[in-house]
């Protein structure tokens, strides 16, 4: 993040007006700020609470919600044992509960504007959640842009927004869905069950009518690493490949 982004994204209050389980440990929250704002597919924002003893932590999470979701945006939060922010969401924090926040953040993880070309989108673990704006800003526009998603998991338990993904995807229209579970075995035909490899990518490159214009990859430092990398040896050239890390 820029110094010029901060400065021309003030903190400002959020209020929390929906709270969804999506796995058992990611949730959804839903904040309406005191002052919309629009954003693009692929930002994010930054969080910050402030103790009763003046101590303030910070943390940035991505939009999960289309830009077209006016006013509300939903902020799908992983709980973290050792975090400063994410217990406080997942144990304390109730409807109706207001935190700082401030945004938009970030121009280079995004939607394209021109939609030039396929798209490639990989997400490891809560890596989807930025991919999943970009999906969801897709079918609100009823864009015709070829898709694939490759998301990576541990087991199925852990698909953040697996109904919705799977609707998406059985609506045909130019989106495919690839899950691989890393420490269960596949429970859809066409899935997998091993960690992301070039053959994988090779085989989800096959679901586009030709090759991709710019692909998204995004979870943590090791995954990100792999599955860019996997792309790479896949034929996608490295320029086209956006990336965003968070973690270890």
């Amino acid at each position: 993040m820029s110094d010029a982004a901060a400065v021309q994204s003030p903190w400002q209050t959020a209020s929390i007006v929906r709270i969804e389980k999506r796995t058992p440990r990611v949730t959804s929250f839903f904040f309406q700020p005191s002052r919309p704002f629009a954003y693009r597919a692929g930002q994010h924002v930054d969080v910050r609470l402030t103790a009763p003893d003046g101590y303030q932590a910070r943390r940035s999470y991505s939009i999960a919600s289309a830009p077209e979701t006016h006013g509300v945006i939903e902020l799908a939060i992983e709980k973290l044992d050792d975090g400063e922010v994410s217990p406080f969401f997942h144990e304390v924090a109730a409807v109706g509960d207001e935190v700082e926040l401030r945004g938009p953040l970030g121009g280079h993880f995004v939607w394209p504007e021109d939609e030039s070309g396929p798209l490639v989108l990989v997400g490891g673990g809560s890596g989807v959640v930025p991919l999943m704006s970009m999906l969801r800003h897709r079918a609100a526009r009823i864009s015709a842009v070829p898709v694939v998603l490759v998301f990576s998991v541990r087991v199925w338990d852990e698909v953040i927004f697996r109904d919705e993904l799977i609707v998406l995807d059985e609506r045909q229209d130019g989106f495919d869905l690839v899950l691989t579970l890393t420490r269960e075995a596949a429970r859809r035909p066409a899935d997998y069950a091993r960690r992301v490899d070039v053959a994988m990518m090779v085989q989800a490159m096959t679901r586009l009518p030709e090759p991709p214009g710019i692909a998204f990859v995004c979870g943590s430092n090791a995954f990100v690493s792999a599955a860019a990398q996997a792309l790479i040896d896949a034929g996608v050239a490295a320029e086209i490949i956006r990336t965003e890390r968070y973690g270890v």
